[in-house]
Formats: C-alpha cells, sequence, structure tokens
C-alpha cells in the first residue's frame, strides 16, 4: 500500500509543531484524507506566509492526539506500507513528536530526484513541478480526487508528490527508490550562499574555507548537502 503524505507546521524550529496534515491512500481504492491540527503552539508569521494557515482557522480544530487523521494514520500503520514524501525524514519526524511511530517503508521523491536527475538546478516540489512538466497532468488527477491545486497546501503538495514518484518509476522501480531513499545522496552543485549553483567540488578546491563555515555555521543544512560537502573536502 502506498499513501503520499504532506504534512504543514507552525514553523520550521525543532520545537515547531504540526497544524495540517494530507493523505493520498492507494488502496484498493484511491481514498482523500485531509484535517487542520490544533498545534500546541501558534502559527510562526513566515509559516503562515507559506501555507497560509492561521491560528484563527486552527482555534476549534482538534489536537493531533484527537484528531481523525490520527486514527487513519494508525490503521494503516503496518509493514505493508509504504509512506511516499518530498523530504519524507521531515514529516516522518514531526509526526513521531506528535506520538506516532511509522513501522513501515518509505520512498523520498526528494533524495530519489536528487539522485536520478542530478541535472536539476534545484529539487523542491514546486521547482520540480514546473522543471519536469508534472503540470501536464495535474488538473485532470486533481479533479479525479476532488483536490483543489494551490501550493503548499498538504493535498496538493500529496498529489504533486504522486505525480513526481510516478514520473521517478519510469528510471527506477519502489525497490530501488526505497534504496536511494535510505542513504545519503552525493550531490553536485551547492543550492544556497554566494557559490550557489557552482560545483562543490569546485568550491572545496577554491575556497574550501568557505565550506568549513558552512559545515559549521549553518544549523539548516540537510543530510544529503552535509555529506555532499564534506565528501568533496575529503577528496582535498
Amino acid at each position: 500500500m502506498l499513501i503520499y503524505i504532506d504534512v504543514e507546521t507552525t514553523g520550521l524550529e525543532q520545537n515547531d509543531r504540526i497544524c495540517a496534515v494530507g493523505l493520498i491512500v492507494l488502496d484498493e481504492e484511491i481514498l482523500v484524507y485531509k484535517e487542520l491540527i490544533k498545534p500546541p503552539k501558534k502559527m510562526r508569521p513566515e509559516a503562515s506566509a507559506i501555507n497560509h494557515i492561521t491560528d484563527e482557522m486552527l482555534k476549534e480544530k482538534k489536537s493531533f492526539e484527537n484528531s481523525q487523521i490520527k486514527e487513519i494514520l494508525g490503521k494503516y500503520n503496518t509493514l505493508d506500507t509504504t509512506f511516499v514524501g518530498h523530504n519524507i525524514a521531515f514529516d516522518i519526524a514531526m509526526l513521531k513528536y506528535e506520538g506516532f511511530i511509522f513501522r513501515g517503508a518509505f520512498i523520498d521523491t526528494l533524495k530519489c530526484t536528487r539522485a536520478l536527475i542530478q541535472e536539476c538546478e534545484q529539487f523542491s516540489l514546486q521547482y520540480l513541478r514546473y522543471e519536469l512538466k508534472l503540470y501536464k497532468n495535474e488538473k485532470k488527477v486533481a479533479d479525479e480526487l476532488g483536490i483543489e491545486l494551490c501550493a503548499h497546501e498538504v493535498l496538493s503538495d500529496a498529489l504533486h508528490t504522486r505525480l513526481l514518484h510516478s514520473y521517478l518509476n519510469d528510471m527506477a522501480d519502489d525497490e530501488k527508490l526505497q534504496e536511494l531513499s535510505s542513504h545519503p545522496v552525493l550531490i553536485q552543485k551547492l543550492s544556497f550562499g554566494k557559490y550557489k549553483g557552482r560545483f562543490i567540488e569546485e568550491i572545496a578546491m577554491n575556497d574550501g574555507a568557505y565550506l568549513s563555515w558552512v559545515l559549521s555555521s549553518v544549523e539548516s543544512l540537510d543530510e544529503d548537502m552535509r555529506y555532499s560537502i564534506e565528501y568533496y573536502m575529503k577528496m582535498l
């Protein structure tokens, strides 16, 4: 069974919490679930600016512990279930903060795209939506499932994750995608800072001090980028 999942949160700090969950479940039929969640803390303005969820929208909602989405996730939380998400480690970690421990396999479309389509300049879901022309089929699929297309809305993002997964399946089966999702990916280019878009190997050769600073100072560095910088630095 496949579950395409997206969560929105009150922010991106360690103490932030889930405020919305969207699921597209591929079982004997396709099922769609979405729920706003009342978190134990207020929304950060920078989060609301992206997901357009406000404290007022959440005021009368249920906590995750008492939510329907928790029951649904519990129902499908088996070894035969595969979660599919873009940066799935974040979704799984946020669910863990709420006390939900996922038992199944997972596919991270972010890691898989980095590994299989390295020529992409960026890897955000919305960038890939247009770079890979996923939008050509999105309206048909969205209309079939009754989903409104809107960036950073949980069901819309889950739908684009499904379209991206289908695209990746033309290059690798799910067994291979699960394998790619379980290990750091070697990235060729830096995605931020003064050397954005430049090859990390080249930066390591010409300005290793900058990469050393990145490793020690950039708290938001993800697993793949840290692994890649360290890899090229060791080659010096």
